[in-house]
């Protein structure tokens, strides 16, 4: 029995961003979602600790070869919501790593501010399928049956994130677990990201799994024009040329700039609430530029932005990528946060946790009509170590009795099973 929580039919995270009812028996926080706006100070400088933090991500995921994409919107609110159940040590990894700058409960405001911000995007503006625009949030925890969640976690999340919590049997059912908490993302994400969570990312000493899913779909304000689209050269990495469709538009209202030898480019989306800047590098300093990318070098380019019309040509493109973060996020300075002195005691008090996995998947199509892309994370917290059993390891002898008379039914030994 989890106290000072009260069984709900529908998640609140739910009814805002029309995802569907997550699996499992639902239990919500009797604290209802707090509504009071974060100071501006105080956003900003959320806000900045996010850029900072998804800069960091940037720079370790591009180590890799090939196109990279991922939400740091999502993997910040996913470990925000975690850190509000660590303690000592582990919480100060955490303000480390995400370059908080704010105290515990000033920032978990700014990120309830900037969600429901978010949320409330788009307010009559046109998808790229033709349907409404959609910028929807979830924020959900799937816990253990029967394990025992500090309250005040359970409160935190639900005032500050909107999120309830759902029981499942991770012990004795964890394939159904992970294959129910997969089918809820898909259904977040509009079927973007169909598995999550991998086979073995979720097991028998799983407690908590915490997610949070993002999912885009807009128009352009001012579409291209398929017809002007063609075939082009595409200079990669290696100096080498591609052919790629090209799309070419005229006459876009957006902004511009020139830091540096880097062109910065803004297209709106319809409704003119959200854009996709651009950050093109002079040909052949590319690697360099990223080199030099952090979380201030972001906001400076933003920053320079003034408002132009002009023509642009750009690709089409459209793929994704799934990521394990751990290791990551451990070089990023959280790596007591997976270890044996991990203090998730603001989680439960019940067994010593830490975390066992972080795994992201975004996915992105940007064409001729806008873009359509998803984001979901995942933070898996497990207890650190197996449970105590007493070891019969050795030779042994057995019997088998009637517990009300005592007679011994069976007698014997084991010395080579």
């Amino acid at each position: 029995m989890i106290p000072r929580l009260i069984p709900a039919l529908v998640g609140a995270c739910c009814l805002a961003c029309g995802s569907p009812p997550p699996p499992g028996e639902l239990v919500a926080s009797s604290k209802q979602r707090i509504t009071d706006p974060a100071p501006p100070a105080d956003l900003q400088a959320a806000v900045s600790g996010n850029t900072a933090f998804a800069a960091d991500l940037y720079r370790a995921l591009d180590a890799e070869p090939g196109n990279v994409v991922f939400s740091p919107y999502s993997v910040t609110t996913a470990l925000a919501m975690t850190y509000g159940g660590a303690k000592g040590d582990t919480a100060k990894a955490f303000e480390t790593t995400l370059h908080l700058g704010l105290p515990s409960d000033r920032y978990h405001r700014a990120m309830n501010t900037l969600d429901r911000e978010l949320r409330a995007r788009g307010q009559g503006a046109k998808g790229k399928d033709g349907k409404p625009f959609r910028l929807n949030v979830a924020n959900q925890l799937f816990g253990q049956k029967g394990f025992g969640f500090v309250p005040e976690f359970l409160d935190l999340l639900a005032i500050e994130y909107g999120a309830g919590m759902r029981l499942l049997d991770f012990v004795t059912e964890s394939e159904s677990a992970r294959v129910a908490i997969n089918a809820w993302v898909k259904g977040a994400t509009e079927g973007l990201i169909p598995e999550l969570l991998g086979q073995g990312s979720v097991g028998p000493l799983t407690r908590l799994v915490l997610v949070n899913t993002v999912y885009f779909n807009a128009a352009w304000a001012q579409t291209f024009n398929p017809r002007l689209t063609q075939s082009g050269d595409f200079t990669l990495l290696d100096g080498s040329t591609k052919q790629v469709a090209m799309m070419a538009q005229e006459g876009i209202s957006g902004a511009h700039a020139v830091v540096g030898t880097t062109e910065v480019i803004e297209l709106p989306y319809d409704g003119q609430e959200v854009s996709m800047v651009l950050l093109v590098p002079q040909q052949g300093s590319f690697t360099a530029f990223e080199q030099e990318l952090t979380g201030a070098e972001l906001e400076r380019h933003l920053a320079a932005l003034q408002s132009n019309t002009f023509g642009v040509r750009m690709p089409k493109f459209d793929f994704k990528q799934h990521a394990d973060l751990g290791a990551v996020l451990e070089g990023l300075g959280l790596a007591v946060a997976f270890s044996d002195a991990a203090d998730f005691s603001g989680m439960s008090t019940t067994d010593k946790l830490a975390i066992t996995g972080v795994v992201h998947e975004a996915v992105i199509t940007t064409d001729e009509a806008g873009t359509e892309a998803a984001a979901a994370t995942g933070v898996i917290v497990g207890t650190t170590s197996v449970p105590s059993y007493l070891e019969v390891n050795r030779p042994f002898v057995f019997l088998i009795r009637d517990r009300a008379t005592n007679s011994v039914v069976f007698l014997g030994r084991v010395v080579d099973p």
